[in-house]
Parts: C-alpha cells; sequence; structure tokens
C-alpha cells in the first residue's frame, strides 16, 4: 500500500484555528489599516472645533384651553392622534419657526461676520446652518420634546434653544387664536343669515294663519286639530259598540220570541216571557191565573159545573187569560219598539263619527301649509339658537388661557463644558472600528487570495500528495552544513521521496513549477545536497535553458555544460564537474546557441539521460517554468519522476493544477508536491514539519558539536568544485 497515497477530498470545515491562522498571516495588514484609523480619528476629533450644547425641554399637547371651554364637547376629551409629535416635529424646524429666531437673535448677521467674512448671510443660508444645529428627541412615553441645539459658545446654544421653544409656544398661541377668531366671524355671518331667514318664515306664519282665520288654540298646537277631541272620539265609539251590541241582543231576543209564539200560541209565550223579560204585571197575572184555576178546580168537585160560585170562578179565569194575552201582545210591542229606537240611535252614531272624520280631513288638508311652515320656522329658530350658543362658547374659549397648549418645562442653561468632540468615545470608536475593518479587510484579501496556502489545498485541488514543507529563507545545505536548521524538512522529503517511487530504477528525476520564482533551483541543489550526504551519488543537471542559476549557487562558470554536450561539442566527461562532497556532482547548463531552442527534445538529450541512470544513482534536473516555455514539459517526459515545486501563497491554484494538467498530459510521472517558502513564524500549522525537530534535536546537540569542531573558514565552507574527469 502506497503511504502518500490521497485519501478522497472531504468537505472542509473552518475551524476558529483557520480564522486565527488569516489573523496572523494578515496582521500586518491589519495592524496598518488600524493604526490608519485609530491616528486618522484622534487627529479629527483633536482638529474639530469644540462645540457645547443646551437643551429645552417642552410639553406639547393638543389646542385646547387650560379649562374646558363651552366649545370643546366631552370635558375637553380629544382623539388620539399617532401623527402629532411628528408633525409638530416638522413644524418646530420649519422656517415659519426657525425665521422667527433668526430674526429675533439676528442670527444672519451674527453667524455674517463668522462664517461670510462680515457679509450677512441669506436667511435659507441661515436656516441650513441652524438647522445643523438641533437636535430634537421624544421622550419616551410623554408628551415631552428634547430641543437640543449645539454651538460654539454655550451662552448662544442656550439662547437659540429658549429662543425656539419661545417661537414654537407663540406660533401655537397665535395660530389657535386666529383660527378661533376667523371661525367666530363665520358664525357670525352665518348667523345673520339665519335671522333672516327667521324672519321671512314668521311672515309667511303669520300670513297663513290669517288666511285659514285659524284660532289661538288651533295655531297654537303642533298640528291640525280635529272637531272631535280624542277622548270624545272614544266614547263615541264606546257608545256605538254597546247600542250595536244591545241592538243585536234585542233583536234575537223579539224575533225568538215571535217564533215561540207562533209555535206555542199566547198561552205558551207567557210561559216563556217571563225569562227572557222581567215584568212584575205579568207575573202577577200569571201568579193569580194559577191560584184561579186551582180554585176552579176544587169547587167544581165541590159544586159541580153549573154552581153560581163556579161560574165565578171561571168568569174571573177567563178574564185573567185575557189580561195575560194582553200584557203579552203588549210586552212583545215594546220590545220592537225598543228594538227599532236601537238601530235608529247606532244608525245615527255611526253618522255623526263619519261625518267628523272626514271633517277632520278637510280641515287637516286645509291646515297643513300653516302647520309646515310653522315647523320650518321653528327648525329655523333652533338653528339660529345653536349658532347663537356656538358663538358665545367660542368667543369664551377664545379668552381663556391656553398654556397647557405649549408649556416649557426646563428652560436651557449654558452648559460648563464642551460636548463635541467626544474623545474619549471618538478614540475607542476609532479602535473599534481599525480593528474591524483591518480584520474584515485582512479576511475580504484572504477571500480574494486563490494562491495555495495550506497541504488541505493542494491535495484537495490538486489530488496529489505532498512530499515536503520547505520553510522561509531557506540557505543553501551545503554552505550551513549537515546540522543546518533546515536539513531536516529535506531529509523529511528524500524520504517521502525514495517511498512514493515504485521501482529502485527510477532515479531520474526533475524539478518544476508553475511560475517563476517559486525556488525550484534551491530545491534542487538542497535536495541533491541531502541525498549525496546519505552516502548516494547524485548529479545536479541545471536544464533550465533559459535563465539558469544553479552555477552561481556553485561557484561556478556557466561557460562549458549539457548545451556542449548536446551540440556535440564536448564529451560528457569533459561537462561534468565535481564538488567537495564526493557523491555530489553537477552538470551546468551551457550557453544556449539561439538555433538551438529545441534541443531539450533530441535523442542526444534521451541518450543523456538513460547514460545518467547507469552512472548515478540519483540524478536531479531543474527546468524553466512549465507555463512559460516547452522545455519543462520535455523534461517531464523524459525523466522517471516530475517533483512540482509550489510557492506558499504565491500563483493562484488553477494556475498550478494547469500545470499538473500539462506535466500528465506528456506523460510524465508527477510523485508529489513540494511547498516552499512556508512563513514557519505565521503559519503555525507548519510548525511541527520542521519547528519541532530543530528546536528539540539539533539545539540540544549544538552545544557538543561547539565543543567538538572549531568554526570553518570562510575558504573552507565553499565548495571546491572541479573537473570530474
Amino acid at each position: 500500500m502506497d503511504p502518500l497515497k490521497v485519501t478522497p477530498p472531504q468537505e472542509t470545515k473552518l475551524h476558529f484555528l483557520d480564522y486565527w491562522r488569516i489573523i496572523r498571516i494578515r496582521k500586518t495588514i491589519i495592524l496598518a489599516v488600524f493604526l490608519l484609523v485609530v491616528i486618522t480619528a484622534t487627529l479629527v476629533t483633536f482638529i474639530l472645533p469644540e462645540s457645547y450644547s443646551s437643551s429645552t425641554r417642552i410639553k406639547i399637547e393638543r389646542d385646547q384651553s387650560d379649562i374646558s371651554g363651552f366649545a370643546e364637547r366631552g370635558g375637553g376629551i380629544q382623539s388620539y392622534d399617532p401623527y402629532f409629535i411628528q408633525t409638530e416635529f416638522e413644524l418646530i424646524q420649519s422656517e415659519v419657526i426657525l425665521g422667527k429666531v433668526i430674526d429675533d437673535l439676528d442670527l444672519s448677521t451674527v453667524w455674517g461676520k463668522k462664517y461670510a467674512n462680515g457679509e450677512r448671510l441669506k436667511l435659507s443660508e441661515t436656516i441650513t446652518l441652524l438647522k445643523g444645529r438641533i437636535d430634537l428627541r421624544p421622550v419616551r412615553n410623554t408628551s415631552l420634546i428634547e430641543i437640543r441645539v449645539y454651538s460654539e459658545k454655550a451662552d448662544e446654544a442656550a439662547k437659540i434653544a429658549n429662543s425656539v421653544a419661545e417661537s414654537y409656544k407663540t406660533h401655537r398661541l397665535a395660530q389657535r387664536t386666529l383660527l378661533s377668531r376667523g371661525g367666530i366671524k363665520a358664525l357670525e355671518e352665518r348667523f345673520l343669515e339665519q335671522q333672516e331667514k327667521v324672519k321671512k318664515a314668521q311672515q309667511r306664519v303669520d300670513k297663513l294663519r290669517e288666511e285659514l282665520n285659524m284660532s289661538d288654540a288651533a295655531a297654537s298646537s303642533d298640528n291640525p286639530s280635529s272637531l272631535m277631541t280624542a277622548d270624545t272620539l272614544r266614547r263615541l265609539e264606546v257608545l256605538r259598540i254597546e247600542s250595536k251590541t244591545e241592538y243585536v241582543r234585542q233583536a234575537s231576543m223579539a224575533e225568538h220570541l215571535k217564533s215561540l209564539g207562533k209555535e206555542l200560541g199566547p198561552e205558551g209565550l207567557a210561559q216563556a216571557i217571563p225569562t227572557a223579560v222581567t215584568d212584575s204585571l205579568l207575573n202577577s197575572l200569571l201568579e193569580q191565573l194559577s191560584v184561579a184555576e186551582q180554585r176552579l178546580v176544587i169547587q167544581e168537585k165541590e159544586y159541580g159545573p153549573l154552581h153560581a160560585e163556579v161560574i165565578k170562578c171561571k168568569a174571573m179565569t177567563d178574564d185573567l187569560h185575557k189580561k195575560i194575552k194582553n200584557r203579552v201582545e203588549g210586552i212583545m210591542l215594546g220590545l220592537e219598539t225598543r228594538v227599532f229606537s236601537l238601530s235608529n240611535s247606532l244608525d245615527n252614531l255611526e253618522k255623526e263619527v263619519a261625518l267628523a272624520t272626514t271633517n277632520d280631513v278637510v280641515r287637516a288638508n286645509q291646515t297643513r301649509p300653516y302647520f309646515e311652515a310653522k315647523r320650518s320656522l321653528d327648525e329655523l329658530q333652533r338653528f339660529r339658537q345653536i349658532l347663537d350658543v356656538k358663538i358665545s362658547a367660542e368667543k369664551i374659549d377664545v379668552d381663556l388661557p391656553k398654556t397647557m397648549m405649549v408649556e416649557i418645562v426646563d428652560k436651557a442653561v449654558p452648559s460648563l463644558r464642551p460636548v463635541r468632540p467626544n474623545k474619549p468615545l471618538n478614540i475607542a470608536l476609532g479602535i473599534i472600528i481599525g480593528l474591524v475593518v483591518g480584520v474584515g479587510l485582512a479576511f475580504f484579501i484572504e477571500y480574494l487570495d486563490t494562491s495555495v496556502k495550506t497541504i488541505d489545498d493542494v491535495e484537495r485541488s490538486l489530488q496529489c500528495p505532498v512530499l515536503g514543507v520547505i520553510p522561509q529563507n531557506v540557505g543553501l545545505l551545503v554552505e550551513e552544513g549537515a546540522e543546518s536548521p533546515h536539513a531536516e524538512a529535506y531529509r523529511v522529503l528524500r524520504t517521502n521521496l525514495l517511498f512514493s517511487r515504485k521501482d529502485d530504477k527510477l532515479n531520474t528525476i526533475a524539478v518544476v513549477s508553475a511560475g517563476a520564482g517559486e525556488g525550484k533551483s534551491t530545491t534542487v541543489f538542497n535536495l541533491a545536497a541531502v541525498f549525496a550526504q546519505s552516502g548516494q551519488r547524485t548529479l545536479i543537471v541545471d536544464s533550465d535553458l533559459r535563465r539558469p542559476t544553479l552555477h552561481k549557487m556553485m561557484h561556478v562558470t556557466n561557460n562549458l555544460g549539457l548545451t556542449n554536450y548536446l551540440l556535440k561539442q564536448n564529451t560528457l566527461e569533459e561537462v561534468i564537474q565535481t564538488s567537495k562532497m564526493p557523491t555530489l556532482d553537477f552538470l551546468a547548463s551551457g550557453k544556449l546557441p539561439s538555433s538551438s531552442l529545441g534541443i531539450l527534445s533530441s535523442a542526444q538529450m534521451k541518450d543523456l539521460i538513460s547514460e545518467l541512470k547507469q552512472r548515478y544513482d540519483i540524478v536531479f534536473f531543474d527546468s524553466p517554468p512549465i507555463m512559460g516555455v516547452s522545455d519543462a514539459s520535455i523534461l517531464a517526459s523524459e525523466v522517471d519522476m516530475t517533483i512540482q515545486v509550489i510557492q506558499y501563497r504565491r500563483y493562484p491554484q488553477p494556475m498550478n493544477i494547469r500545470a499538473k494538467q500539462l506535466i500528465e498530459k506528456v506523460g510524465g510521472n508527477l510523485v508529489g508536491i513540494v511547498l516552499n517558502n512556508i512563513n514557519m513564524s505565521q503559519d503555525e500549522s507548519y510548525y511541527y514539519y520542521s519547528g519541532y525537530y530543530h528546536d528539540n534535536y539539533y539545539r540540544s546537540e549544538e552545544s557538543e558539536s561547539a565543543t567538538q569542531k572549531e568554526p570553518a573558514t570562510g575558504d573552507q565552507a565553499k565548495l571546491d568544485i572541479k573537473q570530474k574527469y
């Protein structure tokens, strides 16, 4: 299993340490912006002129009197208006109020001397200046308004604040009085018009009364009076109903008695009448008849039918029958007479009620214009009375005091110390804003920076392992010695490189980069030095034919080298040079003729690589930037392995990705990435790659090596380069 195999990319989540890393890396920008903002805020704070403030508080209410006036309904209770306070805010800042303040204090002249070289300011200019110095603030959950004024002079600020409050109060009272008097005048004009209407209506009523010849009683009523009063009409109606009832009863009884008389005869009718009609004479006759008949029966039994007493008694009985019959006939005649009388009386009552009703309707129609005119007159008189009351109430209300509409609660007094600028607050805000802007700018720049920042960035974007991390300001290991604090980083790189190759025969390595200045040459030189120190035969080939630099590190001339061999001007033994280290050799680039730019893709170059593979354990090829020329791509396709050097925070990630794609496109074997020029002091995430080893291992041996070895001279420290053959 490959120990350096890259795991699939995972979704990255920012940790607090990632934010702290950005702050540490961008601390210069943060500090610069912080100092700039703080210094600017401090200078502006101390340069700004000092200003004093004075404030007055006023209590404002809706238009009303100190006591409930006649014109105020409901005891002066008024509905809530959510826009009242805001409206008064705008009124206080209007030209109406501020113009009066300017005139009272002559601010145009005073400020003209200060700001216009003695010339009087225009009213609009003075109002603009005054508005800029006024700050209105409502007192929460109250009807109070605080008027705060700022000025370079404490006395001036207090005068302006008090003048604004007084001007607003005077304006409110004057406006209320003006509106009230204007309303009273309009009401008085309407009252005169109403008075004229009432006069004309009264004349019409009098004329109609005279024409209709109406009595005082009829004219004083509100509606047309009927000929019969309601009680009389009601009484007549009761009589009519009673008469009709009695008539029906008597008629029914008479009719029934007649039918009985036909069926029963006079004798039977005489027996039935007492049950319907009370008659004492008939009752007496009936009793006498009953006694006579009983006596007749007794005497006939005692004396016989021819006896004088029987005959006398029988004559008496016949006489009683005749009287009873006559009485019955008299009662029936009286009953019929009563029915007739009731019928006539009922007819008279109905005629009388109908006639009175008809006369009332006629009279009502005749007198209707009069009563309509009278009602119209009453309405006009009532409206005139309302106007009269309203005018009187408004006149009284105008004269009532109205100090509660605007009440100055606290007068403005000159302040003892300036309130602007607030130096501690401004400096504190400068510090806070400086930090916020600095950190924000740092994170914004970090967001715009698409270069490589971490190993995770490389492995996530390039899908390739990181073989080594090289710290910043690395020197030449040959000059610094084997115990150089940077040597361990290259030893880690060497170890990872050896583990990453799958075959020991793969010993030619090209070091490439996307752009210039990423540290390829230094990486090649130091990595070769580490291999050489481990006893492996190592060769450095400067194949950067555009800008060769390795010969400068080796302190040799570049007149003889790779190009001379490829152009068959010299042999391999003549162009390879040795160094002080027995296992480290060097092949310079040589001078490149202008007509031989494609020399690296020649068959001679391939033969050279095969020859060097046989002679050395490891061969390193330096190359130009792969994005600029094709030489690096050619080398990547011809050697066994390729290492890509990426400088920390230099080029955008897409450029490095493109370089990797170019290597893979030509068939190069990219074994890994080297992160170069890491600032360990700023980025603590890389500290463990070299800092731990150096701090805990090399420092522990530093004292021992110092006692055992003497410091080398300058000449000994340099490489001793000479011809190998």
